[in-house]
């Protein structure tokens, strides 16, 4: 009953209407597995069935009317892939190059965000999302009847989902990802560690200019080094202590992981609130600043200050956003037993209802929507309009969102769209904002080391300033591509080459990382379904299901790629705000200076060589 192992892909898919893909069927179907249209000489008919995906009153429909049409073919909205899955076969594995490459990891975030919402609403309401797809064809196969798969493939709608979506709207996204999906305090500290390392190196380069002297940086500092000291050694004695008393096992395995999961909080809790409270004691009283300070290099004195400030703000920053997530109660992982409380899965299917939540839709992203949506639309009305022509009477089976615009071009062929324009890859339209900023810099680091060699810098000393880019981006990249879970050997190729990967554009050091582990792991589109399983079991502490999910090879893959990267841009940033400035003060003239007389010198050599 699935797709022709010779069905061409969507990104070969012929745009005449008619291209739909039938499956065997165990009777009534012509040689070679086609079945015989009820009006080979005349056009058949197509009836479409809206469903909801999470309503066990759909898949009772679905069942009535396939048995009661006893159409040619059963149309339903699935790729081969969500097919096979639906049917319990291994998926397809994901290519390395595909899930590495440019902007895919982000598009299965979208993609598990998605399936993520679904996966828990058919949990509330006890039945598996798809169930009224799967019922159709198995009906149809009990009953003889062919099925056609006429969905478009999910990573093209994915890709062309994401590629739609502004800046913003993928923020809000993987925002609400992050926050749904996971505790808010743990997303919380998260995002404000990210953006406390990020801030840090901006705080020790212009600081100056808000009032953030040197003296408040060295204080900083000081006061930063005496609170991590004093709050690590606090997470220590408050694990110890409340861990020896909280056992027991009155309260089962369950109990077990709620209380272990507290205790790990309530540590790390306390280790933070003494560590903040040693901090600023120190920075304020300046006790012991001047000895510690002395002993430190005026550059990790201002790199650690800059990088304490912008912890604390980012972390800040943090915790707010998680608070307030959590006040509002729009945490999907809150847990709450009626989190879908007054909401009705039968409403799913009312036209009226459905109209509603697809405008919703297309107000938080017109271009989302487009893709999501009405490609769909008009890629499953090709299909259709094609098995009609071809004079088969069809039940399809989709959606209720689906629906009213299938119908519509259905009504009236001549609208549809080509089908070229609805397959392969997409393009935002947009003006690519970020890839011409990451060539600037590219320009910039290069001119920057061309001119000072122009200007007479001493090889010695530009040797020197490479060799520090190449270490710190090196650390940094391997080291937090090791701390996501990368084996040694993946974190060192994605250190060693985290250097170049920089300054060019069309690399990352994830990729050279991902690509090392790649050849450990086997990831494919069950993993998504394992990580809702995972979510989804709210008795178990927050450790122990991160813990699981790192086991898991897609999410793996996910972390350690984008650790490498974010540890190769605050390598960068790091590089920037004290490297630099410490190698200019080595020199005899200003950096400045020396750069303007290596653009005059090499204007000087090019006019002489074009004279």
């Amino acid at each position: 009953m699935s797709r022709d192992a010779d069905a061409p892909r969507d990104d070969a898919v012929d745009p005449s209407p008619g291209d739909s893909s039938l499956g065997d069927s165990a009777g009534g179907s012509a040689p070679g597995g086609t079945p015989r249209p009820s009006n080979p000489d005349g056009e058949g008919s197509v009836r479409v069935v809206g469903t909801a995906h999470v309503s066990e009153a759909s898949v009772r429909e679905v069942e009535a009317t396939v048995d009661e049409e006893r159409p040619d073919v059963v149309a339903v909205e699935l790729d081969e892939g969500r097919y096979r899955q639906m049917k319990g076969e291994t998926p397809d594995d994901l290519d390395a190059g595909d899930l590495l490459r440019g902007n895919t990891v982000f598009q299965f975030l979208a993609y598990w965000m998605l399936s993520y919402v679904q996966t828990r609403m058919g949990d509330r309401f006890d039945i598996e999302p798809g169930a009224e797809l799967l019922a159709a064809v198995e009906t149809a196969e009990d009953l003889g009847i062919s099925v056609a798969l006429v969905d478009r493939d999910i990573q093209t709608t994915i890709q062309r989902f994401w590629a739609r979506l502004s800046l913003l709207e993928k923020l809000r996204m993987v925002g609400a990802l992050a926050f749904g999906v996971t505790d808010p305090r743990v997303a919380g500290v998260t995002f404000g560690l990210v953006v406390g390392l990020l801030l840090g190196p901006a705080i020790g380069l212009f600081g100056g200019a808000v009032g953030i002297t040197a003296a408040v940086l060295e204080r900083v500092a000081v006061g930063g080094l005496a609170g991590l000291v004093a709050g690590y050694l606090a997470v220590r004695v408050a694990d110890a202590t409340l861990g020896a008393g909280g056992g027991g096992a009155a309260g089962g395995e369950t109990a077990d992981g709620d209380a272990d999961g507290a205790t790990g909080l309530a540590g790390l809790g306390i280790g933070a609130a003494v560590a903040v409270a040693v901090g600023a004691t120190v920075a304020v009283t300046g006790i012991g600043v001047a000895p510690v300070a002395g002993a430190l290099s005026a550059t990790i004195v201002r790199a650690v200050g800059g990088l304490a400030l912008g912890l604390l703000a980012g972390l800040t920053v943090g915790a707010l956003a998680a608070l307030a997530i959590d006040a509002l109660g729009l945490g999907m992982a809150a847990g709450d037993a009626d989190e879908f409380e007054g909401f009705d899965p039968h409403e799913l299917t009312d036209a009226d209802v459905v109209t509603a939540m697809m405008e919703e839709f297309r107000q938080f992203s017109p271009g989302g929507a487009e893709a999501l949506i009405d490609e769909r639309d008009a890629y499953i009305a090709h299909q259709l309009v094609g098995l009609r022509e071809s004079g088969y009477d069809v039940v399809a089976v989709v959606g209720a969102g689906h629906r009213e615009g299938i119908e519509s071009y259905l009504q009236s062929p001549e609208t549809l769209p080509p089908m070229d324009t609805l397959v392969g890859t997409a393009d935002s339209g947009r003006i690519p904002w970020g890839k011409i900023a990451a060539f600037a810099i590219s320009a910039a680091f290069i001119a920057f080391f061309v001119l000072l060699a122009m200007a007479g810098v001493r090889n010695e000393q530009l040797l020197a300033l490479f060799a520090a880019w190449f270490l710190i981006n090196g650390a940094f990249a391997a080291g937090l591509a090791k701390l996501a879970g990368a084996r040694w050997r993946s974190a060192g190729v994605g250190g060693a080459v985290a250097w170049m990967t920089s300054i060019n554009p069309l690399l990352a050091p994830g990729w050279f990382t991902g690509y090392m582990e790649l050849r450990h792991l086997t990831v494919n589109v069950a993993d998504i379904g394992t990580l809702n399983e995972l979510l989804s079991d709210e008795s178990r502490p927050i450790r122990a299901i991160v813990s699981d999910m790192l086991d898991v090879p897609l999410f793996r893959l996910i972390v350690v790629v984008a650790a490498t990267n974010i540890g190769s841009v605050i390598a960068s940033l790091l590089f920037a705000a004290y490297v630099v400035p410490a190698f200019a003060g080595s020199l005899d003239a200003s950096i400045t200076d020396l750069m303007i007389q290596g653009a005059r010198e090499s204007a000087r050599i090019v006019w002489g060589a074009v004279a």
